[in-house]
């Protein structure tokens, strides 16, 4: 008996078992005639899941259920097959980024817009919720990605069509170019397999979503007929109890930062500047810095990692410089910071510049970010040129400074 898909085929969960079944070198057919709605309703289909719910895989034992199990299936119809890795832990990685894309990826591209399409209660706070836990997953993606072109290994795996697969409705129905553009590696990534062949035959051609969907209104309910107003009676309005009063709701404390007294220098205009300068950076950027910056307002650091001698792989260097980074993302209101990477070989330099608001690094910083303690922290005396200059090229970025080779660089915004 042939493998026979239960589903549309227009549905990105039934489109891993048929991208498997490409790269596999396995016929799986889709159900003739398959419509959402009736056919999985049916007595028949019911009986192979009780739930109703597609894709549905019709083998010649049992059914198997749930899109990640029916691809790990179609995947093993082959022995030895490399969409499962070529070792052990090629295979736990592989399944590693199986689960990561379901419950990291794939749950909150859903909370973020299946309630803007109206299946389901749009909250507000909720969606604020979704968009920052997928944020943080895409970081950590995109950090795994500047160093590897696909998740496992050096070729497509199973984990790559199933994380495309599950990115695929977020690029077509939310992901806009403004939003995906924070996750470079992760852009070049994903237009890069789903470009691949064996993706185009059954993706088709994917284009990026243009707008964020409106939110749905839902029907509004029919008003009930309104009962015989009587007389209203005049009700007391009773004082609240002081029990009352201490359980509503404190206004949410400032930042200490938004506290202190305005600065010249705007830091949203530099970093504007450093991102739309693409010539001359001396001249426009570097020079644009110096003539903001403001020493009353802000204060400028140097950071140097103390353990050198651990970073002996570039790649895992550079891991390690990302995560950081993203945990700095809570204070991206308040500062501009760079990591650079140096060194032409291991063991790799880690250096960064920092500009924080404030004389000092803000205290909710070092408090919550526990990276902060793994640097050596100085602050630059703006007087001294030889610090100055060193501030400069660090911002300028484009050549080696202290005569090293620049592997990488990391700016946050």
């Amino acid at each position: 008996m042939a493998l026979i898909l239960h589903s549309t085929n227009n549905n990105k969960n039934t489109s891993k078992a048929l991208i498997a079944a490409e790269y596999t070198g396995v016929k799986v057919d889709l159900a003739k005639d398959f419509q959402m709605g009736v056919s999985n309703k049916t007595p028949e289909f019911l009986e192979m899941n009780p739930i109703g719910k597609v894709p549905v895989l019709q083998t010649t034992y049992e059914p198997v259920l749930e899109s990640n199990a029916i691809a790990r299936y179609v995947t093993k119809t082959k022995p030895d097959n490399p969409l499962f890795g070529s070792s052990l832990i090629e295979y736990a990685q592989i399944e590693q980024w199986n689960d990561f894309s379901a419950t990291e990826v794939d749950a909150n591209i859903a909370r973020w817009l299946y309630p803007r399409l109206g299946y389901g209660v749009y909250i507000p706070q909720a969606e604020e919720g979704a968009v920052a836990a997928l944020k943080r997953a895409l970081g950590a993606l995109n950090t795994h990605l500047a160093s590897n072109t696909y998740l496992v290994g050096h070729c497509i795996t199973l984990a790559d069509i199933i994380m495309v697969c599950n990115l695929s409705i977020g690029f077509r129905m939310i992901m806009t170019k403004s939003f995906t553009k924070e996750f470079p590696h992760v852009e070049r990534y994903f237009w890069t397999v789903v470009n691949q062949p064996n993706f185009c035959k059954i993706l088709g051609e994917v284009k990026q979503a243009e707008s964020i969907p409106a939110v749905q209104s839902k029907p509004a309910q029919p008003e009930k007929p309104k009962a015989k107003e009587e007389p209203k009676k005049e009700v007391k309005k009773e004082e609240p109890s002081p029990v009352e009063e201490e359980a509503a709701p404190k206004p949410k404390a400032k930042n200490p930062l938004d506290l202190l007294p305005p600065s010249k220098m705007i830091l949203d205009d530099w970093k504007r500047l450093y991102s739309n300068t693409k010539t001359n950076f001396r001249e426009v950027a570097v020079k644009g810095f110096w003539d903001m910056y403001d020493p009353e307002g802000y204060s400028l650091w140097f950071c140097d990692y103390k353990y050198n001698d651990e970073n002996t792989v570039s790649f895992v260097t550079l891991n390690k410089v990302g995560g950081f980074l993203q945990r700095m993302d809570l204070v991206r209101k308040y500062a501009f910071g760079k990591m650079l990477i140096v060194g032409s070989e291991a063991p790799f330099k880690v250096q960064g510049l920092w500009l924080f608001r404030g004389k000092e690094i803000p205290k909710f910083v070092m408090d919550e970010v526990y990276d902060m303690e793994l640097y050596e922290w100085k602050e630059v005396d703006i007087n001294d040129e030889a610090q100055k200059e060193r501030v400069s090229q660090m911002i300028e970025d484009h050549e080696p400074f202290e005569g090293q080779a620049l592997l990488d660089a990391k700016c946050f915004k």
